[in-house]
């Protein structure tokens, strides 16, 4: 098996959760019209969910360079948490994209 595998394993879970976390946190700033404190916090979360995709793609080019990377639990973990803040952003996004368009609706209709 790979030597160093736990620790870049690790290394993905750490940074693809802070990312993850990072994300979340922009929901929140977007729900109270902090749009820019949300852009922040996605830039933030894209520089650790780089980080930890960066990580993952050393282990695929050493396996594509015929040496075995095996598998393990820790392994399988650290690639459900990459996919799942890859979801969690594209909902942030999604998210974001409709509060700033609820703000903008309101501003409208206040407005009158």
């Amino acid at each position: 098996m790979l030597e160093g595998l736990e620790t870049i394993c690790f290394k993905i879970i750490s940074n693809v959760g802070g990312a993850r976390s990072s994300y979340i946190e922009a929901i929140q700033k977007a729900k109270h019209g902090d749009f820019g404190g949300a852009g922040e916090c996605m830039k933030a979360g894209q520089e650790m969910f780089l980080a930890g995709h960066e990580a993952h793609f050393e282990l695929i080019q050493k396996e594509a360079q015929g040496e075995p990377v095996g598998s393990s639990l820790i392994l399988i973990h650290a690639e459900d948490q990459l996919m799942s803040a890859e979801g969690f952003k594209i909902i942030a996004e999604e998210m974001i994209a409709s509060y700033e368009r609820i703000s903008e609706l309101e501003e409208k209709v206040g407005s009158k």
